[in-house]
């Protein structure tokens, strides 16, 4: 059996094993937020805005309402509700989300303290398995990182409230539930604020 075999029946071991897994799990984002919410301020009832750019199209439209989906459960969570219509909400909701994919380059950092490789690469020197890992070996891999953001502003005087940026890491792009998430990330602190970037876990379901 040759090498790459073996590393193919590895990760396909692993990806079984994963998938046989359920339960609750922890998931780790980095959040930062701004703003000025009324200490005595309770949320209230929510509608979502879109921007002019998420609304041009009907592919646009459709990927808004499914972000605004993604973010309900967060919201709720949070406090707050749908309001009947965005004339009677007490906020309103503005919502984006960036997914970026980028392959990993150790040479990037000299010290490799951010290392997106696996373990066939150089950050394990010339010994081992070969010592270098080739785009080919499957366990180097692409990294995507997913990011989302809220801004709530006060929808009679339009005075922005709080805004919230919570982003993490990982070897698939993720799906609405994968935003879903984030969006938990982000306002699981709420109405706090804290602009220095910081690592926030949330419990999710399998």
């Amino acid at each position: 059996m040759n090498r790459r075999l073996v590393l193919s029946s590895l990760a396909a071991a692993s990806i079984v094993a994963l998938a046989g897994c359920s339960g609750p799990y922890t998931v780790s984002a980095d959040v930062s937020s701004y703003g000025s919410w009324p200490a005595d301020r309770k949320p209230g009832t929510y509608a979502f805005e879109r921007l002019p750019s998420q609304q041009q199209s009907e592919e646009a439209t459709k990927r808004q309402t499914a972000l605004e989906d993604a973010a309900r459960g967060a919201l709720e969570k949070a406090g707050f509700k749908p309001a009947a219509d965005a004339k009677s909400a007490d906020v309103l909701v503005t919502l984006g989300a960036r997914i970026t994919a980028y392959d990993p380059v150790p040479w990037d950092d000299p010290l490799w303290w951010r290392w997106r490789g696996r373990l066939f690469s150089p950050r394990y020197g010339y010994g081992g398995w070969g010592g270098w890992g080739w785009r080919q070996d499957p366990f180097f891999d692409r990294r995507y990182d997913r990011a989302v953001a809220v801004l709530m502003r006060d929808r009679a005087s339009g005075e922005a409230l709080f805004e919230t940026h919570a982003s993490n890491e990982g070897i698939t792009a993720g799906n609405d539930a994968t935003l879903g998430i984030l969006f938990d990330a982000a306002l699981a602190e709420f109405p706090k604020v804290e602009p220095k970037s910081h690592r926030v876990s949330v419990q999710a379901m399998r």
